[in-house]
């Protein structure tokens, strides 16, 4: 019973002095003051994005609204990489993912979501009307057409259709780096035909010192049916804090999910490196799990601190990033560590 009594009572002691330390609790910090508004995101698809984020950012609008708005501009189109006109799996069948977070930490996500048009807005219900963050396939499909999504057909896109027939021929899968960059030829038509978007992940600050994030992809080209990467997962593809700042990745998502990218660059903001530093440090420890292989691969990351400073770093060269704070976006080429 001696015994029994010290055990509970160094316990009770040892949850006292827990409870009193800083690792206790997560505090949000004090109401938001008044900024310069700002968004940053992937890619040269980011030029439409933020344009579309701006119409709701500019006259003073919220940052979550921006996000999702703005990267629903980039699931509208047909490329590549993001919406139903992107590429298939190795089974012919587009699946998508996406996730949404804000500045109180809510987040939600959808993965291998096929026939919506616009899986960050069914992340968004997510987040906003179910206890969950994260539903994929049959399931998250059913939840989008409860939620009064339609159902599109389930057909391929021109482009897609060509690039899967031509991908049939070897049924080779390896990923092409920089596939996203509208610079890049097409792998599989004609010299010099460009890509549309990619992968885009975009960040906010809103005029009342909001952060918000987005990020939506039909990811890897010929993947394996059910492979998900980093797109839909918070804290891998995306993650905010506000009282730090926001992060978001790109590239091959298996290596960004093997650091918890996105969070990993916000702890870094969080240790005192600015939103650059931060992407670049994340990017070399992603190199140095590599080895030989980075060259192999593309990542990148974006972040956006609570102040309204940003910054971007790659593996590689050939990564660009778009900045808006007026209705003007700036296309940036980021900095690499490759050469």
């Amino acid at each position: 019973m001696s015994s029994r009594r010290k055990f509970l009572q160094s316990s009770a002691a040892g949850l006292a002095g827990l409870a009193a330390s800083p690792l206790a609790a997560v505090a949000l910090p004090a109401a938001p003051v008044a900024t310069k508004p700002i968004v940053i995101s992937t890619w040269d698809a980011g030029v439409n994005a933020n344009k579309g984020a701006w119409k709701i950012l500019g006259p003073g609008g919220y940052a979550l609204d921006a996000v999702e708005a703005g990267v629903m501009v980039t699931e509208a189109e047909q490329g590549c990489c993001v919406g139903l006109g992107g590429h298939p799996d190795r089974d012919g069948i587009v699946t998508l993912d996406a996730c949404i977070m804000d500045e109180k930490f809510n987040c939600g996500g959808v993965a291998a979501l096929e026939r919506i048009k616009h899986p960050i807005s069914v992340a968004r219900r997510v987040m906003e009307r179910t206890p969950h963050v994260l539903i994929v396939g049959e399931g998250a499909q059913q939840f989008a057409v409860a939620q009064g999504f339609p159902l599109e057909p389930q057909k391929l896109s021109a482009d897609a259709t060509a690039a899967y027939k031509e991908w049939l021929k070897t049924s080779q899968y390896k990923p092409v780096v920089n596939i996203e960059n509208s610079g890049r030829p097409r792998p599989t038509g004609p010299v010099g035909d460009r890509q549309n978007h990619d992968t885009i992940a975009m960040l906010a600050l809103d005029a009342q010192g909001r952060l918000s994030g987005s990020c939506t992809t039909s990811g890897m080209r010929f993947k394996m049916h059910g492979r998900v990467g980093d797109s839909p997962l918070i804290g891998s593809g995306l993650f905010v804090d506000p009282a730090v700042g926001a992060a978001a990745a790109t590239g091959q998502g298996e290596d960004v999910v093997r650091i918890a990218g996105a969070h990993t660059v916000v702890e870094l903001m969080r240790q005192g490196r600015t939103p650059q530093q931060a992407c670049k440090e994340a990017i070399e420890r992603i190199a140095a799990i590599k080895g030989a292989k980075a060259k192999d691969i593309q990542v990148a990351f974006i972040a956006l601190d609570k102040n309204g400073q940003t910054g971007a770093y790659a593996l590689q060269t050939g990564f660009n990033f778009t900045v808006s704070t007026t209705d003007k976006p700036l296309l940036r080429d980021s900095e690499f560590l490759l050469r």
